[in-house]
């Protein structure tokens, strides 16, 4: 292409005919560029190629979540695992704060597993789909106590079971210390014969850590004059000891096995363990006036609504006479106890399940009672 250089001098005044004139002799000088070679240069211009692309920075999110038990209790030190699948498969542990809460910082976009355990529990399991830049949070992690082992005994008679699961009940303490015999974690027992009963009642009474609190409730009553005619000293502490535990003696032997053994019913608390919190603790109430027979049917707890009165009777009959309420004491003696059973059956369902050392394996019979 070849140019000509020229001058045109203009008045200054005529801008506008300056540009015009300049304008037409750059179209008429210039050669034309044809559309072939406009093609050729079109065809030379570097094309942008999918390899030369800059590959965007890796895009993550996060996973986070909450574990608690089947009461609600927060689980602390669980251990969580954080599984991805594919071609880039990743793994992450964490462990849960004392809020019950766990997570999960860079996670790569895409589908998650977590696993969750925790000993003493069953362990569970969430899954969800994370995307870039997102905060997942996971529905909350209810984990259970395990099932039960279940074993079936073919032609076992009812009563040798029932020996085998009371002597194995006599080893329930809570925290490893505390008697708690009067609970079976398996919900068809075999029905316990009489010497049975009385068994459970017996190692109960005369068990070292029952006379242990037994000598902690009297030293309360002493400390605070109560029985006043009893006086203090050693001889006043005697007499508290004595009317105290002769309550529990009384009260467990005539709710937990007397009664129980005449009125063929089961004086145990059989943990439930499923179903809403509302139905447990509803359950868990009712257990001062609805037990089980000896027939595995649920029936009116005679038992104890008899034990609970006969007890307070017999604490009212060696109460110093200055101490004494009437009819109204006895009374709200009797129902208070009633009260102790409903709270003991609670206590049962949401905590003593979690706290109970348990030796042995809790066996089940297919036998028909």
């Amino acid at each position: 292409m070849s140019f000509v250089r020229f001058r045109i001098f203009v008045p200054a005044r005529s801008a506008k005919a300056m540009n015009a004139v300049f304008a037409i002799a750059l179209f008429a000088f210039a050669s034309p560029v044809s559309s072939q070679q406009r093609n050729t240069i079109a065809s030379q211009k570097p094309a942008a190629s999918a390899s030369t692309q800059p590959s965007p920075l890796r895009q993550t999110g996060s996973v986070t979540g909450k574990v608690v038990d089947q009461s609600g209790t927060q689980v602390v030190g669980a251990a969580v695992v954080l599984q991805q699948a594919g071609a880039e498969a990743a793994k992450a542990d964490a462990t849960t704060d004392e809020d019950g809460r766990f997570v999960f910082y860079s996670v790569a976009a895409g589908e998650f597993e977590v696993t969750v355990s925790f000993s003493g529990l069953t362990p569970q399991k969430s899954s969800g789909t994370v995307a870039a830049g997102q905060h997942f949070v996971t529905p909350l992690i209810v984990m259970a106590i395990p099932t039960q082992v279940t074993e079936v005994h073919v032609g076992v008679p009812p009563e040798e079971l029932a020996n085998e699961q009371i002597k194995e009940q006599e080893k329930q303490r809570v925290f490893g210390v505390v008697p708690n015999f009067y609970v079976s974690y398996t919900p068809n027992a075999a029905p316990l014969k009489a010497k049975h009963k009385f068994s459970l009642a017996w190692k109960s009474a005369s068990d070292p850590i029952t006379f242990a609190g037994v000598g902690f409730f009297a030293g309360i009553d002493q400390a605070a004059n109560r029985w006043g005619a009893y006086g203090q000293g050693a001889q006043g502490y005697a007499k508290r000891f004595a009317a105290t535990y002769g309550d529990v003696f009384a009260a467990t032997f005539i709710g937990g096995a007397v009664m129980p053994s005449i009125l063929k019913q089961d004086p145990r608390y059989f943990y439930k363990g499923s179903g809403s919190k509302k139905s447990r603790f509803l359950y868990a109430m009712a257990s001062s006036v609805i037990c089980k027979g000896d027939n595995g049917k649920w029936q009116p707890n005679y038992s104890n609504v008899i034990g609970s009165f006969g007890g307070a009777a017999i604490q009212y009959s060696y109460t110093p006479v200055n101490d004494r309420q009437g009819t109204n004491g006895l009374v709200g003696s009797a129902l208070i106890r009633m009260g102790e059973t409903s709270l003991a059956g609670v206590l049962q369902e949401f905590l003593f399940s979690k706290l109970t050392k348990t030796k042995g394996t809790q066996r089940a019979s297919m036998n028909n009672p």
